[in-house]
């Protein structure tokens, strides 16, 4: 599919990662996940589709509960705590989710509570009850916040966390599973619900023939957790509390149209680990189905991580922080490095040195130095103007054919949720516009005072780094729009659009590039500015008097709030200070209903450079406090007017 035959082609997506558990911090396996749902959202936004992406945070369950114990807390401060180390590490990834649920919001437990309402009061095709009480008695491990046979054990020990699991018999509520067996089997068969890559759709319908037993819905020995709201003394079964995050961040309970919207009227797809692929792949179907409810689209298992051939863990220290990295190679090449290391969706190995390898080579070398020596060669011939092409010859012909042909293949990569091959391709086309500006010799055409053959070939190239600009955009966010505003697009045009941008020509003659920076120093170079940057790291945040002094800050008034189309987490308010009246977009949406809002003082600061938040200009910030995943507006203790400057 070209460019331009895209221009009409719409779609829906609700993407999610897992969420997290809230017992560790993030680490680059989370970290993983995440990122590769964050470039499959940008790429389908590039294409004009609807896309809601979801993540979030698992906070209920035994192993929070002993956690909290053990550091002297309660269970929700650790929820809270550790929660916002993902947020933190989130943003530093420059993350671009819409809405982040955790189980223990109000919102999410009231989505928990009607669901198990309404799979209580459900009848199977047999007109038997689909959740009943019964008696379990088996192995349950903590750690794995699941019941383990006998046939599980390594040496009497729990594989994955090498502890022995306890002795447990309790009363517990059971899901049916029997009962949808069957219809799962046929919808995953058929690819109805599919399942990629395609070994695990086979491991999955494997795992039917290994006799799958009905499964608990709830602990009585928990205290931790969603309480059944038709027996109050168990507690919902941490994964029927966590799986339906998919649809209680989107409505399910509380807001019907916009749940439909995005889980009835859009393409649902699910990203996890394989460690989870039997809940997932098996038990939530079948739970939607008791529901009434539509199955996934499309679950994506991707495989597990070793470090330097070894498993990734505690106790071999050998768990990587994302922060780590971050401050290493920047947020951008994090995201690049750990895309690129192996094939998404198989088993890989994470090697330092390989990281670094790939940084220099692929970032640096290949696509750092096409942009700069491109770039500085207009500005040194053409005083800074993307030049005007003149007659194509067979070289620029074939580099146009395949920077078109590149973004068809990378677009269809992407639907596939193949994100490497599509950076692969992205890459082909670097090396192979670096083959070419090798072959034209630009510098040699300079020389030669051949003008004419000189604008063709610069211009040839800076085009296809505005197409690969498009591109990479999704991969490395930050690095792309550097690289598009230094190619003169305006701050509007830096986010790149697929229907907008023509599949060649866009990049306009005459326009003034910016100034040129190394998009990805050599490491070297890097390693040597390490001190200066953590020095400006910790300065940044740093103020004088006089600076604080230049901020306008004002009470001003809401006259009216709306919620941001395709935005959970954004509010747009028009307001007043003084006699001036303005438009500012907020992140408040999951704290304040709009009509709240209206005839409300607010603290706002006025004197920023406005700023293009979801195709709206906001012309200022207002400020908020927040605490434990609370948010309170600023205000004042008094009444007083609109305009007033706060000093």
């Amino acid at each position: 599919m070209s460019i331009s035959e895209g221009e009409n082609v719409k779609g829906r997506y609700l993407i999610t990662t897992p969420i997290y558990y809230v017992n560790d911090k993030p680490h680059i396996g989370h970290a993983y996940t995440t990122i590769a749902a964050d470039v499959l959202s940008r790429f389908h936004r590039l294409k004009g589709e609807q896309t809601f992406f979801l993540t979030g945070t698992d906070e209920h369950g035994s192993k929070v509960a002993e956690a909290a114990e053990k550091a002297g807390i309660s269970p929700q401060q650790l929820c809270d705590k550790n929660s916002q180390f993902f947020r933190n590490a989130w943003q530093e990834l420059n993350i671009s989710y819409d809405y982040f649920v955790r189980t223990t919001d109000q919102r999410h437990i009231q989505a928990v509570t009607v669901l198990l309402n309404k799979l209580f009061s459900a009848k199977d095709q047999k007109g038997e009850k689909v959740v009943y009480s019964g008696e379990y008695s088996g192995l349950y491990c903590v750690g794995c916040e699941k019941f383990i046979t006998e046939k599980d054990l390594v040496d009497g020990l729990c594989p994955s966390h090498l502890k022995p699991p306890q002795s447990l018999t309790e009363k517990n509520y059971f899901f049916r599973l029997s009962s949808y067996l069957p219809l799962v089997q046929k919808l995953i068969s058929e690819d109805k619900i599919r399942i990629l890559p395609e070994e695990k759709k086979n491991e999955t319908l494997g795992l039917f023939k290994q006799g799958l037993e009905d499964f608990s819905i709830s602990r009585e020995k928990v205290t931790w957790g969603v309480t059944l709201p038709f027996d109050p003394s168990q507690k919902a079964y941490v994964w029927v509390d966590a799986l339906p995050n998919y649809i209680s961040a989107i409505g399910y309970g509380d807001n019907p149209e916009e749940f439909k919207k995005w889980w009835s009227g859009g393409k649902v797809i699910h990203l996890i680990g394989k460690d989870i692929l039997k809940f997932h792949n098996i038990y939530w179907p079948a739970m939607l189905l008791a529901a009434g409810e539509k199955t996934p689209d499309l679950l994506f298992v991707h495989g597990y991580f070793t470090v330097d051939g070894q498993k990734m863990g505690k106790s071999l220290g050998n768990v990587i922080d994302p922060h780590r990295l971050i401050e290493k190679y920047g947020s951008d090449a994090t995201r690049y490095l750990l895309l690129t290391q192996f094939p998404f969706g198989q088993d890989g190995d994470i090697q330092e040195k390989r990281l670094e390898n790939k940084y220099n080579s692929d970032l640096a070398n290949d696509f750092g130095n096409l942009a700069s020596r491109v770039l500085k060669l207009i500005k040194e011939n053409f005083s800074g103007e993307i030049p005007e092409p003149e007659d194509y010859q067979k070289e620029e012909k074939e580099l146009q054919a395949q920077a078109v042909d590149t973004v068809r293949k990378v677009f269809d990569y992407i639907e596939e949720i193949s994100i490497n091959q599509g950076i692969d391709e992205i890459l082909k086309l670097v090396r192979l516009t670096n083959r070419y500006v090798d072959k034209t010799a630009p510098w040699n055409l300079a020389k030669a005072g051949d003008k004419s053959r000189l604008r063709t070939v610069l211009y040839t190239s800076a085009e296809t780094i505005r197409v690969i600009s498009l591109l990479f955009y999704p991969v490395i966010p930050q690095k792309a729009s550097k690289l598009r505003e230094t190619l003169g697009f305006k701050e509007k045009e830096l986010i790149p659009s697929l229907e907008k941008e023509k599949d060649w020509g866009y990049l306009k003659p005459g326009t003034k590039i910016g100034e040129i920076t190394a998009l990805f120093p050599r490491l070297s170079e890097k390693e040597k500015k390490a001190v200066e940057i953590s020095k400006e790291k910790k300065m940044e945040n740093q103020i004088s008097i006089e600076e604080f002094a230049k901020l306008d800050f004002r009470v001003a008034k809401v006259l009216e709030a709306e919620r941001v189309e395709g935005a959970k987490k954004l509010l747009k308010l028009k307001v007043e200070f003084g006699e001036e009246k303005r438009e500012i977009v907020a992140g408040i949406a999951e704290h304040y209903k709009p009509e709240d809002l209206s005839g409300k003082t607010i603290i706002l600061l006025t004197n920023l450079k406005p700023a293009r938040i979801r195709g709206i200009e906001s012309n200022g910030m207002l400020l908020a406090a927040s605490e434990g995943g609370n948010l309170v507006l600023l205000t004042t203790d008094k009444e007083i007017n609109p305009g007033a400057k706060i000093s």
